[in-house]
C-alpha cells in the first residue's frame, strides 16, 4: 500500500472512532439506561412507568421515580408480544437486539457509485480521449510534444536546398547559444519567426534543425490542437504552453499549420469561430508579454500566409518571415545527396541529371523519389540503385504506374504513337524548348495512354511571349500530327487542349500579351502568395461584353497560330514523323538518343529563349 493510501486509511479510522465517541458521550450525557424488555414488562406490571415513547424497534420511557438500579429514564428494544408472554411464563429474562445496518446502507450507496466510476474509467474516458476531450482536469493542458537535442537528431547539415532560410535562422541559433555576445550592441532576439512555403518544402524539418543546432528544448504542437469544443480551452492551452516554455528557457515553441489558429478574424464570428478568436487573442497577448531576453522563440509554419490575421504578422510578434520555397536545380542536387546517403547507390551516380528531370519537386517529393527508386531496384534484385531506377521512379511519380496488361487495338496504338512523336518532333525542332528525354506509348496511371517526358536545361523564373507561343506549339503538336498522318483527330488530345487553353487565356487576360487589348488585366482571380490560386476557382471577367468577345477572339488567334506552326513543322519533317511513329510502335519507349530524327531546327518558325513544359498525358474521353 502506498503512503498516501495509508494516510487516508488512518484518517478514516480516526473519523470512525470520533463518531463512536460522540455517540457514547451523547448517550451518557442524557442519562438514559438500556434495560432488557423483560425488565420493562416487570416495571410496567408494578405501575412504575410514567410515560413511554414508542418507536419502530425501541421503546423509550421515564419512571415515576428513580429505580433501585439508579436510573429514571430508560430505553429498551421491543420483542414480539406473543413471544414475550411465552418467555415470561417460563421466567426467562429476555431483551431485543438492534441489528446494525450501517455497512449495508453504505454499500447500497457506494457500490453503484464505484460501478459507474469504473465504467467511466475503462470505457468512457478512453472514448473521450480519442475524441480529444480528455479528463476534466486536463482540458486546459497543452498537448505539446517536447523534444530535446538528442530527440530531434536534426542539424543544419541534415537540411539541404534552403541555404537562405538557414542563414536567416542561424542568427536565432546564435542568440540562443550566446545571448550576451550577440546582444552587446542592444539587439534583441526575434520574438517570432514565420516559416512560409508550399507543402513538403521542409518547414517542420527546418524548425527541428534550429532546436537541434541550438541544443534547446523544442515544444511542437499543431495549430488545430488548440481549438476544442469547450470555449476558453484553446486560450488555456496557449497559457500552459508558454508557461512550460518559460520553465525550461531558453527554448523554442513551434506551431505547425499556424493558419488553423491564426486565421483572420471576421465581424460576425459565432460558435467555434468565437473560440478561435479567443485562442488567437491569447496567443497575441503571450507574444506581447514574454521578454525576448528570456530566450523563448516562437516558430510558426504555414503554407497559406494570405489568410493569417494582420495583428499576428505585425512587427513585435512575428518579427521575421522566412520563405522556404521549392529548391532550384542546385538545391535539388544537395537534397538528393542527403537522401542518397541512406541507400546503396551505384558508384558515381549523376545526381545533376536526376535534378534536371525533377523541376518543381519539393524536398518531400525528392525523398519519396529516392525511396521509390530503391524499391524498384529491390524489386528487380539489383545490387545497387542506378540512374535507370531513378528515371523509372520519376516516370512512375509523374505519369503513374505502367499498365502493360491494358490491350489496345492496332489503330489506337498507332494514333497514340503518332500523337507522342508529334510532341517530340515539334519540341526537337524548337531550339530553346526543353530537351525531350523519353517518349512512351505504354499506358500509365488513370487514362494516360502515352507521354512525352522533357528535361529542362535550367530553372525558369520568367517566360517571354515568344517562349509561351513555342509552348503552345509543342502542346498542339500531338493533335497536328494526328491530323497530318492519320487524316483524323481523336480524344487523345483532351489534356493538351486543356493546358493550351489555360496558357492562352493567361496570356490574354493576365499577362497583357495581346496588342488589341492593351496592357490591361481582365482576370479577377489572383494567385495566392505562393503562386497558387483558389482551388476550383474559375476565371472571371471584369469587362464589357464587347471586350469579352475580343478576349475570346484573341485566345482563338493564339491557338490557331500555334496549331499552324506545329503543322508547318511536321509537314517539313514528315519523314521523321513517320519513322519515329513506326519505331515507337515496335519498341514502345524511346529515349532521347534513340529518336530517329536529328537536331536540325526550323529558324523561321522559332525564336530563342528559355522554356519549360509539363510532361504530356494523353487522356481517354
Amino acid at each position: 500500500m502506498r503512503r498516501a493510501d495509508q494516510i487516508n486509511a488512518a484518517y478514516l479510522v480516526a473519523a470512525a472512532l470520533l463518531v463512536l465517541s460522540l455517540q457514547w458521550w451523547w448517550a451518557n450525557s442524557r442519562g438514559i439506561a438500556q434495560i432488557p424488555y423483560s425488565r420493562f414488562e416487570q416495571l410496567l406490571a408494578e405501575n412504575q412507568i410514567a410515560s413511554v415513547r414508542v418507536g419502530s424497534a425501541t421503546l423509550e420511557g421515564e419512571l415515576r421515580q428513580v429505580s433501585p438500579e439508579g436510573f429514571q429514564r430508560f430505553v429498551t428494544v421491543r420483542v414480539a408480544p406473543s413471544f414475550a408472554r411465552e418467555l415470561a411464563a417460563h421466567r426467562v429474562e429476555f431483551a431485543g437486539v438492534i441489528e446494525s445496518t450501517l455497512w449495508r446502507d453504505l454499500l447500497s450507496w457506494l457500490l453503484p457509485v464505484l460501478f459507474f466510476f469504473g465504467l467511466w474509467l475503462l470505457v468512457i474516458r478512453k472514448l473521450a480521449e480519442k475524441q480529444g476531450l480528455g479528463g476534466l482536469m486536463s482540458i486546459g493542458k497543452s498537448r505539446a510534444k517536447v523534444y530535446v537535442e538528442r530527440a530531434t537528431g536534426v542539424k543544419f547539415a541534415d537540411v539541404a536546398g534552403v541555404d537562405e532560410a538557414k542563414a536567416e535562422l542561424q542568427e536565432v541559433v546564435d542568440f540562443l547559444k550566446d545571448p550576451q555576445t550577440h546582444g552587446r550592441l542592444g539587439a534583441r532576439i526575434p520574438k517570432g519567426v514565420l516559416l512560409v512555403g508550399p507543402p513538403g518544402t521542409g518547414k517542420t524539418l527546418l524548425a527541428r534543425a534550429v532546436a537541434g543546432q541550438a541544443g534547446v528544448p523544442f515544444y511542437s504542437i499543431s495549430g488545430a490542437e488548440f481549438v476544442e469544443m469547450f470555449v476558453g480551452v484553446g486560450a488555456a492551452r496557449v497559457r500552459d504552453l508558454f508557461e512550460q516554455a518559460r520553465q525550461t528557457a531558453p527554448s523554442i515553441i513551434f506551431i505547425d499549420e499556424l493558419d488553423a489558429l491564426g486565421r483572420a478574424r471576421g465581424p460576425f464570428a459565432m460558435g467555434g469561430m468565437d473560440e478561435k478568436e479567443q485562442t488567437l487573442n491569447q496567443l497575441l497577448s503571450e507574444l506581447d508579454g514574454f521578454d525576448p531576453s528570456s530566450g523563448i522563440v516562437l516558430l510558426g509554419a504555414t503554407n497559406r500566409p494570405e489568410v493569417l490575421d494582420p495583428a499576428l504578422l505585425r512587427a513585435g510578434r512575428f518579427d521575421r518571415q522566412v520563405v522556404v520555397d521549392r529548391p532550384d536545380r542546385q538545391g535539388r542536387v544537395q537534397i538528393l545527396a542527403v537522401h542518397v546517403r541512406k541507400i546503396r547507390s551505384v558508384e558515381g551516380l549523376e545526381l545533376d541529371q536526376i535534378a534536371a528531370l525533377t523541376p518543381g519537386f519539393t524536398g518531400a517529393d525528392l525523398a519519396n523519389l529516392v525511396n521509390e527508386a530503391a524499391l524498384l531496384a529491390t524489386r528487380h534484385n539489383a545490387a545497387t540503385v542506378t540512374l535507370a531506377h531513378f528515371t523509372a521512379a520519376i516516370e512512375r511519380i509523374v505519369a503513374g504506374v505502367e499498365k502493360r496488361s491494358r490491350v489496345m487495338a492496332a489503330d489506337e496504338r498507332r494514333a497514340v504513337a503518332v500523337h507522342e512523336i508529334g510532341h517530340a518532333l515539334v519540341a526537337r525542332s524548337l531550339p530553346d524548348i526543353d530537351l525531350v528525354h523519353k517518349v512512351s506509348i505504354i499506358p500509365r496511371g488513370i487514362g494516360a495512354l502515352g507521354y512525352t517526358l522533357q528535361r529542362p536545361t535550367e530553372d525558369r523564373f520568367l517566360m517571354t511571349r515568344q517562349q509561351l507561343k513555342d509552348r503552345l506549339a509543342v502542346l498542339l503538336g500531338g493533335r497536328a500530327a494526328e491530323a497530318l498522318a492519320l487524316g483524323e483527330i481523336s480524344t487523345g488530345a483532351a489534356d493538351d487542349l486543356d493546358k493550351v487553353t489555360e496558357v492562352a487565356r493567361h496570356m490574354v487576360m493576365r499577362y497583357g500579351m495581346t496588342e488589341s487589348l492593351g496592357q490591361a488585366v481582365y482576370d479577377d482571380a489572383r494567385p495566392g502568395f505562393l503562386g497558387e490560386g483558389l482551388a476550383g476557382g474559375a476565371i472571371t471577367r471584369r469587362c464589357a461584353e464587347a471586350t469579352a468577345r475580343e478576349i475570346d477572339l484573341a485566345v482563338k488567334a493564339l491557338l490557331d497560330d500555334a496549331y499552324a506552326r506545329a503543322t508547318a513543322i511536321l509537314q517539313r519533317r514528315r519523314p521523321a514523323l513517320d519513322a519515329g511513329a513506326a519505331l515507337l510502335l515496335v519498341r514502345e519507349s524511346l529515349s532521347a538518343d534513340e529518336l530517329p530524327f536529328d537536331a536540325e531546327f526550323t529558324p523561321a518558325l522559332t525564336a530563342s529563349g528559355p522554356s519549360s513544359i509539363i510532361p504530356d498525358r494523353a487522356t481517354q474521353p
